[in-house]
């Protein structure tokens, strides 16, 4: 499911999205904002995690997991 909204974007900004939709790197300008939020997701997610261990510290029984996690592409994100 969906939602159509409407935003306000600085010129510049909706050039940078027209571009990436010219150059095929995105499909449409919606796809452009919907990347731009998932990103912005997984980051408030991961400021949360880091605050979490700052604050109870770090297992090491996640050591593993944190290197191969660090090694892990996220093809999404290029």
């Amino acid at each position: 499911m969906s939602k159509q909204i409407t935003v306000r974007l600085p010129d510049e900004l909706v050039e940078f999205m027209d571009r990436l939709v010219d150059d095929n790197k995105a499909s449409s300008r919606a796809s452009v904002v919907a990347r731009a939020m998932e990103r912005e997701r997984r980051r408030e997610l991961a400021e949360r995690d880091a605050a979490i261990l700052a604050e109870y510290g770090e297992p090491s029984d996640l050591d593993g997991l944190a290197s191969y996690a660090g090694g892990t592409a996220l093809s999404d994100l290029d």
